[in-house]
């Protein structure tokens, strides 16, 4: 199994809300999975209720960093790109430039 960084939007933006992006991860997710990679999404897992507030900028500086430490242990990321590119997303990109891992586009559609 390929260990994949999933990048994918997850603030609401003027046109889309967190849930609908969290509904896109789950999908990302499942898409990386049958593609027979191992899926890895920090942005998912840290920002649960009761772990990491993404609205809080301290905290969500803490949990880009922390992804970002699990992420240099990836063999690739996957950008999914459906909804555009956050500048979360960017910034996964260039980490991924940076540790010289091979990132990969996808999409699969706003809306299932």
């Amino acid at each position: 199994m390929i260990l994949t960084v999933i990048e994918s939007p997850y603030a609401a933006t003027e046109t889309t809300t967190a849930e609908e992006h969290a509904a896109y991860l789950r999908r990302c997710l499942a898409d990386s999975l049958a593609r027979g990679e191992a899926p890895y999404a920090s942005h998912g897992l840290y920002t649960q209720t009761g772990v990491l507030d993404d609205t809080n900028p301290k905290e969500r500086e803490q949990g880009i960093t922390v992804g970002f430490h699990w992420g240099n242990k990836a063999a690739q990321v996957a950008v999914y790109t459906d909804y555009g590119i956050s500048e979360g997303m960017k910034q996964g990109i260039q980490r991924a430039k940076t540790a010289k891992q091979p990132v990969v586009y996808r999409q699969i559609g706003k809306n299932k």
